[in-house]
């Protein structure tokens, strides 16, 4: 009887022992297309519906939507942490260098979250909120549409300090963001492809101020060709040498509020609002970009695909699914 007993406990030893194996093996679940088709059936009509007035009232937020996405993603995934307001022992991302007096569309956020709450309890992820908004924007604007992959989870911390590291500078160079866009497994490509964002929206003073008066930096990428005078004088008048940080010039000055493929025309026409603008054409010694450049100026369908597929694949940097994180009640505050 013993050795009977000493046996059936060694079995179930061994059970338990590789239950515990396969649990700890199982990867959370991918992301996947029509998530809520059985738990929120309306969820993207919701998003959508909210999202289209918002740009409506305000051109520019569609251009200020698609950008939440993207300083969220670059910050511990796509899982909202960029939402959440100070609270507790959070510190909020929101007051980052590159985020704080500069950020918009939170209201437009929480509209979503309590239309969602209303037609399908804590279901809804401000994280996939934040994915189908910013897909909603561009197609709004003129701009391609694209299935959203879905199942996000959200964050139940806040990064300040990788909100300050990680996000990409104005003035950066393009080693820099080249090396930024490769910590989040993103490549040259897709560095391309999304700066093809800069084809709406406006940016502020503070932001492009060295590109117009720093005299080594405008020498460097623009004297030698004679030919933007004009250009360099009316950025002057919208940005002052000192003061009227906030003053806004729009990243396209012929289509601002339209996504299209002109802002690789502004390349190509040293037209670039932003440092990190004008790199991509001027620091480009192996012409790899160059190519790219010209194929997105010539082809805006190529532009408009090759934007789509970066976007699906920067939504699905670090993403947190299954059991992980949680689906917040509210996008400003972890659940309690």
């Amino acid at each position: 009887m013993m050795n009977l007993m000493g046996i059936f406990l060694i079995v179930l030893a061994l059970v338990l022992h590789g239950t515990t194996t396969l649990s700890e093996d199982v990867s959370p679940p991918p992301l996947v297309y029509g998530y809520y088709k059985e738990t929120c059936p309306f969820a993207e009509e919701i998003i959508r519906r909210q999202v289209e007035l918002a740009v409506l009232k305000d051109p520019r937020m569609a251009a200020s939507l698609l950008r939440l996405h993207f300083h969220d993603c670059f910050v511990m995934g796509c899982d909202a942490s960029l939402l959440l307001d100070s609270s507790g022992g959070i510190v909020s991302e929101k007051q980052a260098g590159p985020n704080l007096n500069s950020l918009r569309g939170f209201e437009v956020i929480d509209d979503i979250k309590y239309y969602l709450e209303e037609s399908c309890p804590c279901t809804v992820s401000c994280a996939d909120i934040l994915a189908i908004a910013a897909r909603d924007a561009v197609h709004l604007r003129g701009g391609p549409r694209w299935e959203v992959l879905l199942g996000r989870r959200d964050s139940l911390e806040a990064s300040l300090s990788g909100a300050n590291q990680f996000i990409p500078a104005p003035n950066s160079s393009l080693e820099t963001l080249i090396a930024n866009f490769d910590q989040q497994g993103l490549d040259v490509g897709d560095l391309v492809a999304l700066s093809g964002s800069h084809t709406i929206g406006k940016a502020r003073c503070l932001s492009f101020r060295q590109r117009v008066y720093d005299v080594n930096f405008f020498e460097q990428h623009y004297d030698r060709y004679k030919r933007y005078t004009t250009f360099r004088r009316i950025l002057r008048s919208i940005c002052p040498e000192s003061g009227k940080d906030q003053r806004l010039a729009p990243l396209d000055l012929l289509t601002p509020a339209r996504f299209d493929n002109h802002y690789f025309h502004n390349l190509l026409e040293g037209k670039g609002l932003l440092g990190s603008d004008i790199v991509l054409i001027t620091q480009d010694h192996e012409g790899e970009i160059l190519k790219l450049v010209l194929a997105y100026a010539s082809d805006e369908k190529l532009f408009f695909d090759s934007f789509a597929k970066s976007m699906i694949k920067m939504g699905n940097i670090n993403v947190l699914t299954g059991d992980q994180g949680e689906i917040r009640r509210h996008c400003r505050f972890v659940n309690t």
